[in-house]
């Protein structure tokens, strides 16, 4: 069973997800369901449908994030350090055509959030970062073509 890297932010976020899914969601479907049980003719109720479909749903979310939980590696980012780039590090790139920074800290794959600064592990820019120092340059093939970065500032925090 292949462990998951991810903060503690991250995994709290899981947590949460899987109690609002479970405690909120799930009877909340239920419910539904059962009221639209009451109108008779389940062949042709859309409320029933939809009640089943949406409970489909959040019992296949309910797996996927019991699954991930469960293979957590829960990474304390606050006790890293050192001066190569790794899992948890925030990074400050400069794009070397246009000399702008960016700030990106490298998470999970289920925290990422590209506009809040969180580049998931598995990215191509992330992968490329691993393991470089201040100063090191960085290649990296996007869709829109190849970039090169400097990295210019690592912190752990």
């Amino acid at each position: 069973m292949e462990k998951i890297p991810m903060t503690a932010g991250g995994y709290n976020r899981l947590q949460e997800e899987l109690r609002q899914l479970k405690t909120v969601e799930r009877p909340a479907v239920i419910k539904a369901i059962a009221e639209a049980r009451e109108h008779g003719d389940l062949s042709e109720n859309a409320e029933y449908h939809a009640a089943r479909e949406r409970q489909s749903f959040i019992e296949g979310r309910v797996l996927e994030l019991e699954d991930r939980i469960s293979r957590a590696e829960v990474i304390d980012v606050s006790k890293l350090s050192g001066d190569a780039v790794k899992f948890g590090a925030t990074v400050t790139v400069a794009d070397e055509d246009t000399d702008e920074e960016s700030v990106f800290q490298i998470v999970g794959q289920d925290e990422s959030n590209i506009k809040a600064g969180l580049l998931s592990i598995t990215s191509p820019l992330a992968r490329a970062l691993i393991g470089k120092s201040v100063g090191d340059n960085v290649e990296v093939t996007t869709p829109g073509g190849s970039k090169s970065y400097e990295v210019i500032k690592i912190v752990y925090r």
